[in-house]
């Protein structure tokens, strides 16, 4: 486990050398849904909510297969509603957000609320 750490630490060395201002790093977020399955909304306020703590974060939408409400950070898949089968909590994406400016690892979103079913 401390060869992961050490990595992280490495990677962090590389890029905050100055004194903490420019050391955040670029984040490119990608949803990728299921527009049949109406879940474009619950990407309109994920979006928002990421848009209102992070307005300079890249954050763009595209197209999924049936059931799918995929997210990545940088190209590396962070939740996904195929596996988890609901949907991730605001906070859950902010705080991936936030490792990911500050160069830390990124964990697996594996903490869900479930889909809303009208009957």
């Amino acid at each position: 486990m401390s060869g992961g750490a050490g990595a992280a630490a490495a990677a962090g060395t590389g890029a905050g050398d100055s004194s903490g201002s420019g050391s955040e790093r670029r984040v490119r977020i990608v949803v990728e849904y299921c527009e049949p399955c109406g879940f474009e909304a619950t990407y309109q306020e994920l979006a928002s909510a990421v848009k209102e703590e992070y307005p300079d974060i890249e954050i763009e939408s595209r197209l999924g297969g049936t059931g799918a409400f995929e997210i990545e950070i940088n190209g590396q898949l962070v939740f996904s509603k195929l596996e988890n089968g609901g949907f991730p909590y605001e906070k859950d994406l902010i705080e991936a957000i936030r490792r990911a400016r500050n160069g830390e690892p990124l964990e697996k979103i594996t903490n869900s609320r479930p889909p809303c079913i009208i009957l």
